[in-house]
């Protein structure tokens, strides 16, 4: 599933409605009042979280909106209507930042939640407003209130329950595209992955959400590399899969390169649960494998499992680890 997870946008909330001027011309009344009425109120431009959603790929297409002006007022006390309000429907923890990016304005993170970003103008007042005893025939009426203009940038968090760490290539990527349906881009060599993907693996019953983010490097969490504008997509996962090259001569340095990474950018990844994964154990042989394993439990006292997205060995018993983790 490609998905966009940052988007920059424009928003014009509805110019109100000018006040009419008038007066009452009937049969009968020689000096009709002012009868002028009210401009309508402009529309107004709100934000509400849409639980189904999970990508921000429809503000590729559209990075403009403008709600509706209100209506100009009219004789006999008549209101003008108003413009009618633009609702813009996000996904779950979509943040919603200033037009530098910098500055959090709105952080949508509950279900149903909603928020007006940009208030509609006033609509101006017709003459019977101005109308007083001193004053029984104002000719006055005034102009409506403009509406708020501004860039927003929407920054998008995603929820997954499963969040793919490691370094680049892996083997991320074809983990992913082995256990769903997403097809990522797929090649032997680092940081094939420039974009964030999603997919939904299914096991015994049960689906399980899985993103897979460019690899990090180290220095990741200060701006090196790729993955530095990904990580935020961990921080929302429930269960950390990290995925290590098995044929790599310095995995348990490795290993210790993206934990720090992880701890440094956020304090959240220092007691989120984690599962070490042995990748492409397809390319050594078993004794190799073993003693890789057994070396890598002693100097970290973790106890890795092993797996080849290619022979689809240790998949299966991977995903039932990563649900009884989810369901613990």
């Amino acid at each position: 599933m490609h998905f966009i997870d940052e988007a920059k946008i424009y928003l014009k909330s509805g110019d109100g409605g000018a006040g009419a001027s008038s007066f009452r011309r009937e049969k009968f009344i020689e000096y009709g009042g002012p009868d002028g009425g009210n401009g309508g109120k402009g529309g107004s431009i709100i934000f509400k979280v849409i639980p189904n959603l999970n990508t921000l790929i429809d503000f590729r297409y559209k990075q403009h909106f403008k709600a509706q002006n209100g209506k100009r007022g009219s004789g006999a006390n008549k209101t003008g209507a108003h413009g009618e309000d633009i609702i813009i429907e996000v996904p779950l923890w979509t943040q919603i930042c200033d037009e530098n990016g910098s500055t959090l304005l709105y952080d949508m993170n509950e279900p149903g939640k909603e928020i007006v970003i940009a208030e509609g103008g006033d609509g101006g007042l017709g003459n019977a407003s101005f109308k007083t005893s001193t004053n029984r025939a104002p000719r006055r009426s005034t102009k409506g209130w403009p509406g708020k203009e501004m860039w927003v940038w929407l920054k998008l968090k995603l929820l997954s329950d499963v969040g793919l760490s490691g370094f680049p290539n892996a083997g991320k990527s074809t983990f992913l595209s082995v256990i769903s349906a997403a097809k990522p881009k797929i090649a032997d060599y680092p940081f094939t992955t420039l974009k964030p993907q999603l997919g939904v693996a299914y096991i015994d019953h049960e689906k399980i959400v899985i993103a897979d983010i460019p690899g990090l490097i180290e220095g990741a969490s200060e701006g090196t590399g790729l993955g530095h504008k990904f990580l935020k997509h961990l921080e929302r996962c429930k269960v950390l899969l990290h995925l290590i090259d098995i044929t790599d001569e310095n995995i348990e340095s490795k290993y210790s390169i993206i934990r720090a990474e992880l701890k440094q950018y956020s304090s959240l990844f220092a007691d989120k649960p984690e599962l070490v994964v042995f990748s492409k154990n397809d390319l050594i042989p078993e004794e190799e494998q073993q003693r890789k394993v057994n070396a890598f439990f002693k100097k970290t006292r973790i106890k890795p499992m092993v797996c080849s997205a290619v022979s689809r060995g240790g998949i299966k018993e991977v995903l039932r680890v990563l649900n009884k983790m989810l369901n613990g």
